[in-house]
């Protein structure tokens, strides 16, 4: 192909591109331009699992909260939620899974099932429906991540590759900073202490030392923190698109691991209004 076609067609490409931007540009709503009084307010309240899978790289032990002193515990911290008076509830439950929630919410409601231990259910379906809402909203994604599965593996990668140490030291529960064990104090203590922004910053610093393992060819730590940061720009999204609506308030209950990134994402971003939990949250 001559060179004068070649530009030419490229030439092409940038007018049809400046021309459909100057149609389009007018009907395109930017997080980062949205003034501050159109901005919906958030509130995050990152929280340990109530019953824990297993799932995380240090799993904490939780008092069963199906207890009556528990119970007791959670109707007061329900009741400190609601003077947020939120539009929406989000909890830590995969979107595909948004008609499966929706029905078991509606056969709570009518009192044909009740709530797991979860902290989504205990705390976000219970909320719900104490302040009449019609449903609760699924905003987590957490699926495969792209590519091979061995290049995100990093505890297998430094355990066969010399930094046996290192992967031992970051799953060790004495050495990971930033969790909070209940204990014997309220699940509203424990909520508000894992919710200060020291203890929050903490717990992601764990990420830095996971991103070290490997090497200069192969980067497994780095990969699988890139998909943890990809995986909290998902849910983000997932929690931009329930409202743009400034006089919306929007309450996210997840694992308190994300709470982190989906302050700063809030934040950072410039779509959300965002609410401490210390404002809302207090002890009797």
């Amino acid at each position: 192909m001559p060179a004068f076609r070649r530009w030419s067609a490229a030439a092409g490409i940038g007018l049809l591109a400046v021309s459909t931007a100057a149609i389009t540009a007018e009907d395109v709503k930017l997080l980062r331009e949205r003034p501050a009084q159109e901005r919906p307010t958030i509130l995050i309240v990152g929280s340990g699992h109530f019953a824990n899978p297993g799932n995380d790289l240090v799993n904490d032990h939780v008092e069963d909260v199906l207890t009556e002193r528990r119970q007791k515990e959670l109707t007061y911290v329900v009741e400190q939620l609601a003077t947020f008076r939120p539009t929406h509830i989000a909890i830590e439950r995969a979107q595909s899974t948004q008609a499966a929630l929706s029905r078991h919410y509606l056969a709570f409601v009518e009192g044909r099932e009740t709530l797991s231990r979860d902290e989504g259910e205990q705390l976000g379906l219970r909320l719900a429906a104490k302040l009449g809402h019609e449903g609760v909203f699924a905003v987590d994604w957490n699926e495969r991540p792209i590519g091979d599965v061995a290049q995100y593996d990093w505890p297998a990668y430094g355990r066969a590759n010399g930094q046996k140490d290192l992967v031992s030291a970051l799953v060790d529960p004495e050495r990971t900073i930033g969790l909070v064990p209940l204990d014997r104090q309220t699940i509203g203590a424990w909520l508000l202490e894992l919710n200060h922004e020291q203890t929050l910053a903490a717990n992601h610093r764990n990420y830095f030392d996971i991103a070290r393992i490997g090497s200069t060819a192969q980067q497994p730590g780095a990969h699988w923190v890139a998909s943890w940061y990809g995986r909290n720009l998902r849910i983000f999204n997932n929690i931009v698109q329930l409202t743009n609506r400034g006089n919306d308030r929007v309450l996210v209950i997840f694992g308190h691991g994300h709470a982190y990134l989906l302050r700063q994402f809030a934040r950072e971003s410039g779509a959300f209004r965002v609410v401490d939990v210390a404002d809302v949250l207090r002890e009797p």
